[in-house]
Parts: C-alpha cells; sequence; structure tokens
C-alpha cells in the first residue's frame, strides 16, 4: 500500500554565517524573555537592541520591522511543532490510527495557535495585506491524512483536496486569532483550547463517519 509523505511547507533555514546566525537566536531569545516577562507590546526595535546590547542597525538588518521580530518568533516556533507531527510520538506523530491522528493534530494545533496568538497578532503588518493561504501546513497534512482515511474505507468523498482545506481553515490563523481573548488570560485561554479541541474531535468524528 502506497503511504503518502506528508510533504510541508516548512523547510530548513535557509544557510546563514556563523554570527548572523548567533545574532539571530541570541535576538530571538531575548525577544522571548520580553514577552515572557512584560507581553508582546512591550517589545520594539528599539528595545530589542538595547535588551540584546546589539546595535539597531543589527536589528533592522535581521528582521526589517518590529513585525518581521513576530513573524521569525513564529517561524521559528513552527518549525518545532512540524518536527512534533514528522517525528514525535503518536497519536500526534505518526504509528497512530488515522482518526486518533487527525484529532491530536487539531487539538494540538488549536492549543499552539492559541499560545501564540499574541506572537501572531503582533506579526501583522499593517502596511501589508492580511493573506488567508489556501495552502500551509495544516492542509497539506490533514490532506494527506484524509487520503489514508479514503483508502481505509472511512471517507467516501471524491474531492478530499477541497475537504482539507475547508478542515484547516477551521484551526489556522485568522479564525483562532478572531476567537482568543485580547488578553491571554490563561483561564479563559485554557476554556477555549478546551471548546475548541472538543468541537474539532466531534468534527472529524462525523466527517470520518465514526462509529
Amino acid at each position: 500500500m502506497t503511504v503518502d509523505t506528508p510533504l510541508l511547507p516548512i523547510g530548513p533555514p535557509p544557510a546563514e554565517r556563523a554570527d548572523a546566525a548567533r545574532n539571530r537566536e541570541h535576538l530571538l531569545n531575548v525577544a522571548r524573555e520580553m514577552i515572557s516577562e512584560s507581553g508582546a507590546r512591550r517589545v520594539t526595535m528599539d528595545a530589542l537592541a538595547e535588551r540584546a546590547q546589539l546595535g539597531k542597525g543589527t536589528v533592522f538588518r535581521r528582521f526589517g520591522s518590529r513585525a518581521g521580530i513576530f513573524a521569525a518568533l513564529l517561524d521559528d516556533a513552527d518549525r518545532k511543532f512540524q518536527q512534533q507531527v514528522l517525528y514525535g510520538p503518536p497519536p500526534l506523530g505518526p504509528g497512530a490510527d488515522v482518526i486518533a491522528r487527525l484529532v491530536a493534530y487539531g487539538r494540538a494545533r488549536t492549543g499552539f495557535l492559541l499560545e501564540h496568538h499574541a506572537i501572531e497578532r503582533a506579526a501583522l503588518d499593517r502596511n501589508q495585506k492580511v493573506a488567508i493561504a489556501a495552502g500551509g501546513m495544516s492542509t497539506t497534512h490533514i490532506r494527506m491524512l484524509l487520503g489514508q482515511a479514503r483508502r481505509e474505507g472511512l471517507l467516501h468523498t471524491a474531492d478530499i483536496d477541497s475537504l482539507a482545506m475547508q478542515l484547516a481553515a477551521a484551526l489556522e490563523g485568522p479564525f483562532v486569532m478572531y476567537l482568543a481573548p485580547a488578553e491571554n488570560t490563561d483561564p479563559e485561554t485554557a476554556r477555549q483550547e478546551a471548546a475548541l479541541a472538543d468541537s474539532w474531535q466531534s468534527l472529524v468524528e462525523r466527517v470520518l463517519n465514526f462509529r
């Protein structure tokens, strides 16, 4: 039986000079510390340069704008999440049945986006249009799992591309950002995460004719 390989769109980062790579990692670590201490609103280009003890020009060359700082943080977190999906333990990683993997993916992705929603909001550049991509990690991974479900007789639709896109839309950034509380208060975030995760599981079980 042929098994689809989840070709997720986040590849390895481009090669960098050693000093540039060290500066990038240092700046990201400092930005994380600042967010943990005071929230995303306190992270500016000037404040990051001062806290990191690097020149402001270095920060601008690395990230381009304040939004670029948060885009880099989100990209770094996304890469780590992708590694869990590709190589981590089941049911999020390989080795579980297809329903368990779909449920685990939606639960984990919802938690990830709620945890990072302040960073994702800050990554939006006011000078750029907000793009809602039809592709992306969730669409690609969900399509792979739907293909497996169809081969196993759990799904009978002919158009898994559209279905994958629709299911991914229930998980990804703009939708979750709309639902997330404006302030990341632990009880409210936990309540929202549980509600969204339970709704995702109900959706998956209905789509796959769960008994």
